[in-house]
């Protein structure tokens, strides 16, 4: 354990100036696209190749163990610069247990595959989702930026739509009649965000494909599916009660589109402000943390009665 807690004071004292040229450069590579960095080490290491077997005899060094008053020289075995690793030996493999750290596996269905890097900056979000409701009457469309589309085609009432996805992918709400014409306009451009690009951008991007939902609403309290958009996000879909809408959703090359059902979050249609004057859209309501709550109830009220 001693040696363990030295060899993690080591690590922990190392700088990027420490590391090798190329190894600083997969550091500040990786650091740009928000992935969590860092080393998995080794306290005990053989410096010396064994060429035969230990044949079953465990051999065991206990002064390589001993706690010394004299001060011990961490640095001469360093991993991080170690060229000469050896393989493991019988006495480190006959007790041990594996553990295997796969890599990301990357799904045939999944939007994200189609996207560039600075795309996918815009689509990952980078901080707490917001949740976005709007309320639609039949003959309105919703664009969450150029990767998913929902045309509400029919319906005895309005229907309210709660996205779940980046903060920073655009909602657009616009007219059945005029969305092909929006999207043709305005995809790869500033109104819709995502993809980031021009003509020629859109011209290498799969066209959207359809696929025709029917749900009966459970009440104005309580969303009755999501229609996922792959890795994109979600929009939660909230209805009067009997009352069966007709949506027909869109996606690039039909990759990943889902309805679930039950929602995730069924309730979500709740969590939103005031609706906006003239607008589909409601103000954004910021979901308070627990312990933010807990605060705010302490200056008017006693901690005995929180504890009730």
């Amino acid at each position: 354990m001693f040696r363990r807690l030295e060899r993690l004071k080591a690590d922990k004292s190392q700088t990027e100036d420490d590391l090798i040229e190329e190894e600083l450069k997969n550091l500040q590579l990786l650091k740009k696209h928000g992935y969590l960095i860092g080393r998995v080490g080794r306290t005990f290491r053989n410096t010396t190749v064994r060429k035969e077997c230990n044949n079953g005899i465990i051999e065991w060094d206990p002064d390589k163990l001993a706690l010394s008053p004299e001060p011990e020289d961490i640095n001469q075995e360093n991993v991080s610069n170690t060229q000469d690793l050896v393989e493991f030996t019988y006495n480190e493999i006959k007790d041990a247990r594996w553990f295997y750290d796969t890599p990301g596996i990357i799904k045939q269905d999944c939007i994200l595959n189609l996207l560039t890097s600075e795309e996918l900056k815009v689509v990952m979000p980078y901080s707490g989702i917001i949740p976005r409701t709007y309320v639609l009457q039949p003959g309105m469309v919703l664009f969450l930026g150029a990767l998913g589309r929902i045309d509400f085609l029919k319906g005895e009432e309005s229907a309210w739509f709660s996205v779940v996805a980046s903060n920073k992918i655009p909602v657009h709400i616009t007219r059945l009649e005029k969305a092909d014409s929006i999207y043709k306009t305005h995809a790869g451009k500033t109104l819709l965000g995502v993809p980031i690009g021009d003509e020629e951008r859109m011209k290498k991007f799969p066209p959207l494909v359809s696929q025709d939902i029917e749900l009966d609403g459970i009440g104005t309290l309580e969303a009755v599916a999501d229609i996922k958009f792959s890795s994109a996000g979600w929009i939660a879909v909230t209805a009067h009660s009997n009352d069966r809408i007709h949506l027909r959703a869109y996606i690039p090359a039909g990759i990943g589109l889902m309805v679930e059902k039950p929602p995730l979050l069924p309730f979500i249609v709740g969590v939103k402000g005031e609706r906006i004057k003239k607008s589909a859209a409601y103000k954004l309501k910021k979901q308070l943390p627990f312990v933010q709550n807990i605060t705010t109830h302490k200056k008017n009220a006693n901690v005995a009665d929180l504890l009730k």
